[in-house]
């Protein structure tokens, strides 16, 4: 993904951070990179792991600013236009119980890292900053996953889809990306613990536990300005 929406130098930002990976992948593809990491325990984590398998040379290309998504924005000011790829994998399901708090409120930014929720409004505050960073003709790449919730499968790319044109990005492409390892013409499949602890008699009539073998990601181009005096 990096290398078919980025050139070499480009600036990549990773929305919600939960590894190093678009980091480290951005640094060893020649391109700079910033993650958004709310909590300084994940920050430790991710900053030894880019240390532990990052030259120095390689270190100086990433970085990690304290804010949540719906931040990105601000966090990123001094790059407002200048982002070739935003990077976001948003949690399927709330994960907080806090609201975020206003604009106002005067601390720093990793004191406001309330924990995520991804409400509809949320949603469309990450959407707004992202669209705001984005360079004309850059990239917002959306990872989502299904889930299982009271007997019903509940997608949320269709709402994220909505309000991503509504600010006018442009639907560009889905993209399967697969979670498993291919062996010839089957997919290898391994339970993990949550799996192995649904584990049901074979006789049984319920329906087996879900296993998420890809992730459904969006890809999304901010338009290129238009030229004064051009077609309508």
């Amino acid at each position: 993904m990096i290398t078919t929406c980025t050139g070499e130098g480009d600036l990549v930002a990773d929305g919600f951070t939960a590894s190093e990976a678009v980091l480290a992948a951005a640094a060893g593809l020649d391109r700079r990179g910033i993650a958004l990491v709310p909590h300084f325990p994940l920050a430790q984590h991710i900053g030894a792991r880019l240390r532990g398998s990052l030259s120095e040379e390689l270190l100086k290309r990433v970085e990690m600013r304290p804010a949540r998504p719906d931040q990105m924005a601000r966090a990123l000011a001094d790059h407002l236009g200048d982002v070739a790829l935003v990077i976001a994998a948003p949690p399927p399901y709330e994960t907080g119980g806090h609201a975020p708090r206003t604009v106002g409120e005067r601390s720093c930014p990793a004191c406001r890292a309330d924990l995520w929720m991804l409400s509809s409004e949320q949603l469309g505050l990450f959407l707004a900053s992202a669209w705001k960073v984005l360079r004309p003709g850059g990239v917002l790449a959306i990872a989502t996953t299904t889930r299982q919730q009271a007997g019903r499968l509940i997608d949320p790319a269709p709402r994220i889809i909505r309000q991503a044109q509504g600010l006018g990005f442009r639907y560009a492409q889905h993209v399967i990306a697969l979670r498993v390892p291919i062996d010839e013409d089957a997919l290898v499949v391994q339970a993990g613990p949550a799996d192995l602890a649904q584990l049901r008699d074979t006789r049984s009539r319920a329906l087996p536990p879900p296993v998420s073998v890809h992730a459904d990601v969006c890809l999304f181009t901010k338009p290129q300005a238009r030229r004064e005096g051009g077609a309508r």
